[in-house]
């Protein structure tokens, strides 16, 4: 990796008097820009020269101290140089060129930002950052490191090029059960009437009959996991900011699968008067002229569940007597645009879930952890009565950054329970779990009193993926289902009719 720099110290007057003093100070600049580095490597000032009130410099690097630092690091001590000794400032910096040589096994056509060229020569990927009068990349992306970012973001394009499949162990499966059922569920409450499709993609009207089951997987969750382990319900924003997703992490990769949403310019009825009568003398909705009396995207549709819960607590310092802290939300609908993989109810952009949040010292958020799955399994066994299996699979927080494997922070990551669909012999995620170790209180600034690391974990609960999963393996008639569950749900409503 090779770094070329050519920048500029703005002064606050003209230094002329101090050259002298200047030449000495970057002739004895090699421990600072190559410390740390291995012996011959670092930064190299290939060139300095003062004009009155500037000091142009030109620097190369390897990738142990990048140029960038490197001209980060000159600052401080060349300023109490001059500034001790001639009354003079620095004002600012100037990036005047900046090219970055990163090596490659192939080209890239992917765009980044802050680079005006990209080629791919000699096996070396070729940068050329966009940068001068008219530049976007200046002071202030240097001081926050943006070169490094966008190093990162390169080699890891070149590392998951192609798909790069994510870690799954089997830990655990089920008896096989038996069952005589081999029908798409989706497909028999269509013909039951139970379902319609909604007005919009991968959404679902759930009738009388699906809305029960819908409720009584929700009374078993509540009574065989929320009051014994005495969690406390919340009701969480459905609508997820830009900074909401920002602290979570989210923000790294959301974008394909996000409903944005993007408030009127203004609430002026004078304003959207255009619309509404071309809507008047037409019956069509103007979307294009929408398009351009609506704002920028302040965020999307809840995505994930448990991002908005972490503003309750923000910036806080919360008791240690107090911990763990479990709290659960089953207020809303939850969307993703799911591209074209949608499937019957198993696989939709609008869907229902209760979502499980705990947070408390490492041991303690671990423990809560094994409590739920013992409640799960107790359910899915007992209850239920499915065919099903538990795995180990990239945590959410490191399949979204790009990376596969395990966890890093020992003793997090992320379980997946999956059932057997009999009608086609697939396995479905029916089910999660997740142990996300720091990454949310850090996010949020969230710190227990007495400094002791604060970890947190999450557990969707999916209607749709719990129906799915009972209905293919149980079918749709009462008799047919386990005893267990059959008190739960009572007696079967009589639904809506049409003629």
């Amino acid at each position: 990796m090779k770094f070329h720099l050519r920048a500029s110290f703005r002064l606050s007057a003209d230094a002329s008097k101090a050259e002298a003093a200047i030449s000495v100070f970057f002739s004895n600049a090699k421990n600072i820009v190559q410390k740390g580095a291995p012996e011959g490597h670092g930064a190299k000032i290939i060139e300095w020269k003062l004009t009155g009130n500037r000091i142009d410099l030109i620097i190369d690097s390897d990738r142990y101290v990048r140029a960038h630092d490197a001209l980060l690091r000159l600052r401080r001590p060349l300023a109490e140089l001059l500034g001790n000794n001639y009354k003079i400032g620095i004002r600012g910096l100037d990036i005047n060129e900046f090219q970055i040589e990163v090596e490659s096994h192939r080209d890239i056509g992917h765009k980044i930002p802050y680079v005006r060229n990209i080629r791919y020569e000699d096996g070396f990927l070729k940068l050329e950052l966009d940068v001068g009068e008219n530049g976007s990349l200046g002071q202030s992306e240097i001081e926050k490191r943006i070169p490094d970012r966008i190093v990162n973001l390169l080699e890891e394009k070149l590392q998951t090029y192609g798909g790069k499949s994510e870690h799954w162990e089997l830990l655990w499966e089920s008896s096989p059960k038996e069952s005589n059922y081999n029908k798409d569920p989706t497909n028999e409450m269509i013909k039951r009437n139970w379902i319609k499709h909604g007005a919009s993609r991968g959404q679902w009207i759930y009738g009388p009959q699906a809305t029960q089951l819908f409720r009584t997987f929700e009374k078993i969750v509540l009574e065989e996991i929320i009051k014994p382990l005495s969690y406390l319900e919340m009701i969480f924003p459905k609508l997820d900011t830009w900074d909401v997703w920002k602290k979570s992490g989210h923000a790294k990769g959301v974008y394909p699968e996000i409903y944005f949403v993007c408030p009127p310019k203004t609430r002026d009825p004078a304003f959207w008067e255009e619309v509404m009568d071309y809507y008047k003398v037409t019956h069509e909705v103007p979307q294009e002229l929408i398009k351009e009396k609506i704002d920028v995207p302040i965020g999307g549709m809840c995505y994930a569940q448990c991002p908005t819960f972490w503003g309750f607590i923000q910036g806080a310092t919360l008791p240690n007597d107090d911990l763990p802290i479990k709290v659960f939300d089953r207020s809303g609908t939850s969307h993703r645009y799911e591209s074209g993989g949608i499937h019957g109810i198993e696989r939709v952009d609008e869907f229902h879930r209760i979502e499980i949040v705990w947070l408390g010292t490492r041991e303690q958020t671990l423990e809560e952890a094994e409590k739920l799955k013992e409640r799960y399994k107790y359910i899915f066994e007992t209850i239920l009565k499915l065919h099903w299996r538990i795995a180990w699979v990239t945590p959410w927080f490191m399949a979204q950054e790009g990376e596969t494997g395990l966890a890093k922070m020992e003793g997090a990551g992320t379980v997946d329970y999956e059932a057997l669909l009999p009608y086609n012999g697939n396995w479905i995620e029916f089910q999660n779990l997740s142990v996300n170790g720091e990454k949310y209180p850090k996010g949020f600034s969230v710190k227990t009193q007495l400094g002791e690391p604060l970890w947190s974990g999450c557990s969707g609960v999916g209607l749709e993926r719990w129906a799915s999963a009972f209905l293919a393996q149980n079918g749709l008639d009462p008799e047919n289902w386990p005893e267990a569950f059959r008190k739960y749900f009572g007696n079967m409503p009589k639904g809506i009719r049409t003629l």
